[in-house]
């Protein structure tokens, strides 16, 4: 569908509202967690209205944040049970391959797909293709209302249910209320719900490069002294920058001391500076997207869940992107938290009722509390170049790698298809 024909769509569901209306669930964020989850829902034909200040054209224009995402294995298999991987998938890159290296030791990881079954690792997407996706198919379920722009004035969460009152005056009701409006989330503040934080020391350039050689599917990750430098493959480009038609993603972290040097750099000398960190084995190299650079930090909830309401996404946790699974971590709670909603519908009970939002909260707090501290130490443990540190790193890399075992362990995790998985992540109907 063009970007026309999106707009009119999107008209056409954000006509203003009646005065007063009836959902199941209110889902507060029209990001990608939202929206994904409000997608679950209506697949199973729970009623669903997702409210956002932002417009949604917007959200869909190419310099909105220039990021991509990288999509793993159990992901996927998410989208795919909600009807929605079809549309995304086709502008996907697969990652057959991952190399993970330390700075120019010899010493590295090679994940292999191969070793796990011969599917994709993951796949590697710009994020406005995966928001055209969640809002051309938003339009086409009866079930999946989205108000934006629309600005909440007031929240009133009740014994028997929640109201949500909207700036031009309209009423929306329902039985629960999910906050999936990023990681300065209004409504966690507005519930009281502390979070553990604090700001990395770093920054993320972000942009997309197009090369001369191909880059055979091989996601890279770097570790160098600044932080973590990961090269992404994407597919090709459908018109060539500069003579060069092959794609990649760059997720560049630096120190915040370099990063005003580095941002204020003209294309040529960024680009330059670019190239030393890549190498030479894409060939010629040319900026193929604007630059973005974004502070890098840490968050996460300590709880999930409050009188009928529950946290999703980055609402819940927000890591570092040194292993790409920040909205990883969101699909899975989506995953989790439509099958205990659904679950507990298809019984006749009430999906606001604590008991459904605590046993959410306790499938998903674990895995993601690993995730987070792992993350963390591993942006600890890699972003700097101490002798002693960086010997022994290296030798941890190598020893992994030597070992199939554990090297197929950890390809697992990063494919998003260890621990207690939802059906949905198993590959099996809501």
């Amino acid at each position: 569908m063009d970007m026309q024909g999106l707009s009119r769509d999107l008209l056409v569901m954000h006509k203003t509202p009646a005065q007063t209306q009836t959902f199941e669930a209110i889902v507060i964020g029209a990001g990608m967690a939202g929206m994904t989850l409000a997608h679950a829902l209506a697949s199973a034909g729970i009623e669903v209205v997702v409210v956002d200040r932002a417009d949604p054209a917007g959200m869909l224009e190419a310099g909105h944040d220039g990021r991509t995402t990288a999509i793993a294995a159990g992901s996927a298999s998410v989208l795919r049970g909600i009807g929605l991987w079809d549309s995304i998938g086709v502008h996907a890159c697969p990652i057959e391959t991952i190399r993970v290296s330390d700075g120019d030791s010899l010493m590295f990881l090679h994940f292999d797909h191969r070793e796990t079954g011969d599917v994709p690792l993951g796949h590697i997407i710009e994020n406005r293709l995966i928001r055209r996706a969640l809002f051309s198919h938003a339009a086409k379920r009866p079930d999946l209302t989205v108000m934006a722009p629309a600005r909440i004035a007031e929240i009133d969460r009740g014994e028997t249910g929640v109201t949500v009152r909207l700036a031009d005056g309209a009423e929306l009701r329902a039985r629960v209320i999910f906050a999936c409006d990023g990681r300065g989330s209004a409504t966690r503040q507005d519930a009281g719900i502390k979070t553990t934080e604090w700001r990395y020391n770093q920054s993320s350039f972000v942009c997309s490069i197009a090369h001369e050689h191909p880059h055979q599917n091989i996601a890279h990750e770097r570790f160098l002294p600044g932080g973590p430098f990961a090269l992404l493959p994407m597919t090709d480009l459908p018109s060539p920058v500069k003579g060069l038609r092959h794609q990649s993603s760059v997720v560049w972290s630096e120190s915040n001391d370099l990063v005003p040097a580095i941002r204020d750099l003209d294309d040529a000398g960024f680009t330059k500076a670019l190239g030393r960190c890549v190498g030479g084995f894409l060939g010629e190299i040319a900026l193929a997207s604007p630059r973005f650079v974004h502070p890098l930090g840490l968050s996460h909830a300590l709880r999930y869940t409050d009188q009928r309401l529950a946290l999703v996404g980055d609402a819940a946790h927000a890591i570092h992107p040194i292993a790409g699974q920040g909205l990883n971590m969101g699909i899975r709670d989506v995953a989790a938290l439509a099958e205990v909603v659904v679950d507990a519908r298809r019984l006749g009970r009430d999906i606001g009722d604590p008991d459904i939002l605590s046993n959410y909260e306790r499938w998903r707090r674990v895995d993601n509390m690993m995730l987070t501290v792992t993350t963390d130490g591993l942006t600890r443990l890699f972003s700097n170049d101490i002798a002693p540190i960086r010997a022994v790193r290296d030798l941890g890399l190598g020893v992994v790698n030597a070992t199939p075992p554990a090297r197929r362990f950890f390809m697992r995790h990063a494919m998003g298809v260890v621990g207690d998985l939802p059906r949905l992540v198993r590959g099996e109907a809501l």
